[in-house]
């Protein structure tokens, strides 16, 4: 009788706090054998159109300079084994997003080449061991609004809720970090294309520094820096934004700093989160629209549907290096000769907006990559429970430290029309790898102004 009582508090107090345990022992032994040692199917599909995953990471193509910032297509001479239209959508419906079929049923010119799905996204092997220890020791706690108990990489391989999977988002493998230059697209209803922003962007996962690898993560570390120094449009050259993240946000939530030419100031910038309209789109999405989703979880309840098969942007080097953007940024949707698009399964995550929060967003579907666990794409929906805006994330693998890069995204707005593209660095020095962390000093909020004088 004792024992049962005992049993009886314990699981009382786990629900009070909002934790959730990792999977036993037996369930993680599925890491490594039938599934992939972060947590996919290594099996085909059933008709072959998805590949077994073979642990044999995506190489280079020759004429790949290393230490360059540009990676060029390693899959060039493919050409697409199907193509999708507005006038066959409907026999492809189940594979697809509802952004997606909202752009083929719009644009005629709108389509969807699916080439041979890529399987070659595999992480190192200090990753790959620490997604094992996580299986078992990590654990949500808060609701679900942050964790304990991982080391850096995949907290939940194995996820068995919406709150688990979006960690694995948010805190995705991502090396060292990186450096860029970019260009933003809007274009807008009428098909015009305008230059949104020109941008120098520097981004760190502290949690993946050397010295942190082997360290568990505690709920006031840092998860990842962005500093970004703005060149043009004119209107816009000489402003700066640098954000950091935290592991739990109801500890040590976000901290934003601005650094305005007109102000001469540094100042907290609070409102860079959540709905608030992001002016490096012209507004045309949201700050936690950024990279599909990001920051804290706290105005949405998420529940994981499960796993499906779908078609998503995947291994996208010819949209991300392009040399033009005005090549990319045609009327009404990107140029669809520039996104290849692949057969992969996907963990479905349905967040709904909570009761005592307020979003413009009432529901959002999230689509994440099972092998690398990065948000490929997502439907938004208003109040009345339409369509309201869809993204889709552009991912490349990155040779040289094995990780996704996703910094190129589209968020598409179907009430207003138009769309805005994010990241595209070809006409630039692309996406340089970083070897180590910067000093201390550079994420400083002080180092704002001296950079962003005109």
């Amino acid at each position: 009788m004792l024992r049962k009582s005992l049993m009886a508090v314990s699981v009382a107090a786990l629900f009070s706090t909002g934790a959730w345990a990792g999977v036993s022992a037996d369930e993680a032994k599925q890491l490594g054998t039938t599934l992939t040692p972060v947590g996919a199917e290594k099996a085909a599909n059933k008709d072959g159109t998805i590949p077994a995953w073979t642990g044999v990471p995506t190489a280079p193509p020759p004429g790949f300079q290393k230490g360059s910032g540009i990676r060029p297509d390693p899959f060039a001479d493919q050409k697409p084994r199907l193509s999708i239209t507005g006038k066959d959508m409907a026999a492809h419906a189940d594979k697809l997003t509802e952004g997606t079929k909202e752009l083929l049923k719009r644009y005629p010119t709108m389509r969807v080449d699916v080439f041979p799905t890529q399987r070659g996204v595999v992480f190192p092997k200090k990753i790959n061991d620490s997604a094992l220890k996580n299986a078992t020791a990590a654990k949500t706690v808060d609701g679900g609004l942050s964790f304990e108990g991982a080391l850096p990489g995949v907290p939940f391989p194995i996820p068995k809720t919406g709150n688990e999977a979006m960690w694995n988002h948010l805190v995705r493998f991502l090396g060292i970090g990186y450096e860029t230059k970019y260009q933003n697209w809007n274009v807008d209803a009428a098909g015009v294309p305008t230059l949104a922003l020109v941008a120098e962007g520097f981004a760190e996962a502290p949690p993946f520094a050397p010295q942190n690898l082997d360290a568990v993560m505690k709920e006031t570390d840092p998860i990842t820096f962005l500093k970004l120094y703005y060149q043009g449009p004119a209107r816009r050259a000489g402003e700066a934004l640098l954000v950091k993240d935290f592991v739990n946000p109801l500890k040590q939530g976000r901290k934003a700093w601005q650094y305005l030419p007109g102000q001469r100031r540094v100042k907290l910038a609070p409102d860079i989160a959540y709905d608030t309209p992001n002016p490096g789109t012209n507004g045309a999405s949201t700050y936690d629209d950024a990279f599909v989703f990001n920051g804290a979880m706290d105005r949405f309840d998420f529940k994981l549907i499960g796993k499906k098969e779908m078609y998503i942007p995947y291994m996208g080097y010819r949209l991300q290096f392009a040399k033009n953007g005005e090549d990319v940024a045609k009327a009404n949707h990107v140029n669809p000769d520039l996104v290849r698009w692949e057969l992969h399964r996907v963990w479905v995550v349905e967040a709904t907006l909570k009761p005592d929060k307020r979003h413009i967003y009432t529901k959002r579907i999230f689509y994440l990559d099972e092998d690398s666990w990065v948000a490929v794409a997502s439907d938004q929906y208003d109040a009345r429970g339409q369509l309201y805006r869809s993204a889709f994330l552009n991912t490349t693998f990155q040779y040289e430290n094995q990780t996704m890069n996703a910094n190129n995204y589209i968020n598409y707005d179907f009430a207003a029309g138009g769309y805005a593209l994010s990241g595209i660095s070809g006409m630039y020095y692309g996406v340089k790898i970083k070897t180590e962390p910067a000093a201390e000093t550079f994420w400083a909020a002080e180092t704002l102004a001296g950079a962003g004088i005109r």
